[in-house]
């Protein structure tokens, strides 16, 4: 099936127990998940749990479950998910990401930034998935640059999926997962959601220096925020962004998500 210019998706993966049970958010990912996976071939997914020094690639066969967490139920750490890997496509991604002298890792599994969502996107884990790892040594504008050289193979039917957070924040976590939210949080997830509304990609890039104290309490490290830059970098100018989902979780955790795809894609 030929599909133009396939859907990707920002998702905000929050606490690993976003994995257990079925939840508004799981329903939502569900929903978008069923709605997709007749028109896309691979998984592209850039997590907020890989950082390296160095660009590399999942080139696995299969993909082993990382359990990369600690202190949490024993029903977490019982999940497997283990889809195929695709090593024709990490080797096409390497080619064309080629000026940044990337690695292919013939070890590397899947850690629970991308696998607590995808088991609730395609819960039969039946869609071949290859991650990106974050360069640790990459200024904000390479990670955007990665997005927009790889926006070509989005004509291709591989979906690409960044999995952080656009608010990651402990200065006011709560285990509580319906705590209230401090306004700085509020405020500076408003404003990336205009800034994506507008496609002003440059205030995205320059978040530190345009909103001060609210930023440095909400991206205290960047490592959530970073995927979000690979998405827009794969934005075109055709795409409409549909926000699926804004809540907060406790307190400080920004759980908007959202999907970009032209007009035409919506039914």
């Amino acid at each position: 099936m030929q599909n133009i210019n396939t859907p990707c998706l920002f998702i905000a993966h929050g606490s690993p127990m976003n994995a257990i049970g079925k939840t508004d958010f799981s329903i939502k990912l569900n929903e978008i998940g069923n709605s997709l996976k007749n028109k896309i071939n691979a998984i592209v997914c850039f997590s907020a749990h890989w950082r390296t020094e160095g660009l590399f690639i999942s080139g696995a066969n299969s993909l082993k479950t990382i359990y990369d967490f600690s202190g949490f139920p024993n029903e977490l750490s019982n999940i497997v998910y283990t889809p195929q890997g695709s090593p024709g496509l990490a080797k096409r991604l390497k080619a064309e990401l080629k000026d940044f002298s990337p690695i292919l890792d013939d070890n590397r599994g899947i850690d629970h930034g991308a696998w607590s969502i995808l088991i609730h996107l395609f819960p039969l884990a039946d869609i071949p998935v290859v991650l990106i790892s974050q360069n640790l040594d990459f200024k904000l504008t390479q990670h955007y640059e990665i997005g927009k050289i790889l926006k070509p193979l989005r004509d291709e039917n591989i979906l690409f999926i960044g999995s952080g957070n656009i608010v990651h924040s402990f200065f006011s976590f709560s285990p509580d997962i319906s705590a209230p939210t401090p306004d700085w949080a509020i405020f500076f997830d408003e404003k990336i959601k205009n800034a994506l509304e507008n496609k002003d990609h440059n205030t995205i890039l320059r978040y530190r220096r345009l909103f001060g104290k609210s930023a440095k309490l909400a991206v205290p490290t960047e490592e959530h925020f970073i995927p979000l830059l690979y998405i827009i970098g794969l934005e075109s100018e055709s795409d409409q962004i549909e926000f699926f989902y804004d809540k907060f979780q406790n307190s400080s955790m920004s759980m908007r998500s959202f999907i970009l795809r032209q007009l035409a894609q919506r039914n």
